[in-house]
């Protein structure tokens, strides 16, 4: 039976998001990285003159190579970052089996230095030092600052950033694959679904961080606009001269 005390520290207690599964950096990252790249080639490839079927294929190949690649990568640093913090790990347990008396008096003086008064610090490093595994995760938490039972997962990073840049990715291509045969227009729908889309992901990103909407709204909307002018601009110098 719940007592009253029992509620009111239910009441005024906090949940935090979870920041170490290793998605929303990937994610975020992916959709951005899709839809700017994807609204950057179809208007480099449309400012320089290419057909319909011609962008179409540019923004598919684009979409499929940028999903592939950025998944391998993330796949790749994530894992190694994972492998780096697992050898670290192995190497402080090695330390507290061969040398526990100098690994005590490292813990202790690190609470000391975050204020715990010298007589308290020694003894919390003795009672941790007791326990082997806790010493070993709480070792690790204060010289690496990683929880290593909590370490991102490649595998949803990858799948993450596979998924959002292919959504990112094929947000511009809509008005190709829809079928809109006047080229002005094809363009103009997919800039200006770039547009809404860098906004509106922009300001959720910003949401989720606990920053106002309009700044990472309009931050995202700039970027994106700035790289697509200049691939714009390259396509129609390129297109000029051919």
């Amino acid at each position: 039976m719940s007592t009253a005390s029992d509620t009111q520290n239910e009441a005024h207690g906090h949940q935090h998001r979870d920041v170490s599964g290793g998605w929303l950096r990937p994610a975020v990252f992916g959709a951005m990285d899709g839809l700017v790249t994807n609204v950057s080639l179809i208007a480099g490839v449309g400012g320089g003159g290419g057909s319909h079927q011609f962008i179409v294929l540019t923004g598919l190949a684009g979409l499929a190579a940028g999903a592939f690649s950025m998944a391998t990568g993330e796949f790749v640093s994530v894992s190694s970052q994972n492998e780096l913090v697992q050898a670290e790990v192995r190497k402080e347990a090695h330390e507290l089996k061969h040398n526990p008396d100098a690994e005590r008096e490292e813990l202790a003086a690190t609470f000391r230095m975050r204020g715990v008064a010298p007589e308290l610090a020694e003894e919390v490093a003795r009672q941790i030092s007791a326990h082997p595994d806790g010493a070993l995760a709480v070792h690790v938490r204060e010289e690496l600052g990683v929880d290593p039972e909590e370490l991102p997962s490649p595998y949803t990073a990858a799948g993450a950033s596979l998924v959002t840049f292919a959504i990112g990715a094929v947000i511009p291509l809509i008005p190709y694959l829809a079928g809109i045969s006047s080229a002005a227009l094809a363009m103009g729908l997919a800039l200006g679904f770039a547009a809404l889309a860098a906004f509106i992901g922009g300001g959720l990103v910003a949401k989720l961080t606990d920053r106002p909407f309009l700044r990472g709204a309009f931050r995202q909307l700039i970027l994106g606009a700035l790289a697509a002018g200049i691939t714009y601009l390259i396509g129609t110098a390129v297109g000029a001269t051919v």
